[in-house]
């Protein structure tokens, strides 16, 4: 059986991530609060970050 959905090119693993990243990015929201930024998935407002460190998302990604 074959698993298509499943690839050994890297290419094409890197062209998934890379467009999975993208749509990330797109749907990132922000707010101010007191305490700080609060980053989280428009899409899934739930889905919010909280950290006691500052960590430029190009190195995080």
């Amino acid at each position: 059986m074959v698993d298509r959905d499943v690839t050994s090119d890297p290419s094409e693993q890197s062209a998934r991530s890379t467009g999975a990243a993208e749509d990330a990015i797109a749907t990132t929201e922000s707010y101010e609060t007191d305490d700080g930024t609060v980053l989280f998935d428009g899409r899934n407002p739930l889905a919010w970050i909280q950290s006691a460190t500052t960590v430029r998302l190009d190195d995080a990604a």
